[in-house]
């Protein structure tokens, strides 16, 4: 008789909740290496801090700035200033028209920027998504966060799980979803783009005066330099505001999809 042979068994999968969906899920796709994000974390992080308010804030600023200040520079420079003078509120060149068109077309850019350079640093793992959040449960805030409306039943058993109606998988999207998205995404940069407006509008508009030249009902200005410090300023500002509460978004979204595959702490 041979030796006998001795047996492996595989060690037994142990069970995690996922405290988001509040599902069983097993610990082998915590570890998944097809997982591009890395493990939300339970309180904002000192480089998570650095990523929402210098990278992106102080950043956004910057470049922002240079982008409107160099914009400006070739919008006004060379206009005829005895044919079309630049002033307040007339146009062709209004500055306060320049400032509401600005802060409209900026925001939105900066969403779509925002989605693409933050989904760019989860997947390289250069930032920790924001995982102590909780999801919404009202309609209003998951349709801002661009989420499913809860109409599936939940019933909690005697072992406080919850059992959820599964959802169909979603297939490849088409031209119409993906339009869609887009206009879902250009929608919440625009809303962000009517705070921006409220704060800023009125103040550039106050402080303008300050610096033109009253004619009559209007001011004017000469073609260098206050339409392009102004403008600078303005994009710098709208930027610094604007930009870190867009990559939180899109943070504490990568934080909610990563808990299917990690465990947190409570």
């Amino acid at each position: 008789m041979g030796e006998p042979q001795s047996q492996i068994h595989p060690a037994p999968v142990q069970e995690t909740r996922n405290l988001d969906d509040q599902a069983w899920i097993p610990t082998a796709e915590l570890t998944s290496p097809e997982l591009g994000h890395r493990e939300p974390s339970h309180a904002f992080t000192r480089h998570q801090i650095f990523y929402i308010f210098v990278l992106d804030g102080l950043g956004a600023m910057l470049v922002s700035g240079g982008i409107n200040f160099g914009l400006a520079y070739l919008m006004y420079t060379m206009q005829d200033t005895v044919k079309n003078p630049i002033r307040l509120f007339q146009l062709p060149n209004t500055l306060a028209g320049d400032a509401a068109v600005t802060t409209i077309i900026q925001c939105i850019i900066t969403w779509f920027v925002e989605k693409i350079l933050v989904a760019n640093d989860l997947a390289r793992r250069g930032v920790q998504p924001i995982g102590f959040i909780s999801k919404p449960t009202t309609p209003w805030l998951r349709w801002l966060f661009l989420l499913p409306l809860l109409e599936y039943e939940e019933a909690v058993d005697e072992d406080d799980e919850v059992k959820r109606k599964p959802h169909p998988k979603p297939g490849s999207p088409g031209i119409i979803p993906m339009l869609v998205t887009f206009v879902q995404n250009a929608l919440r940069g625009f809303l962000i783009a009517i705070v921006g407006f409220v704060l800023l509008w009125p103040l550039s508009v106050g402080i303008l005066t300050i610096f033109g030249k009253r004619d009559g009902g209007d001011y004017t200005y000469a073609k260098r330099w206050t339409p392009q410090i102004f403008k600078g300023i303005l994009g710098g500002v709208l930027g610094l505001l604007t930009t870190p509460p867009m990559a939180m978004f899109w943070l504490i979204k990568a934080g909610w999809e990563s808990k299917l595959h990690f465990s947190l702490e409570p």
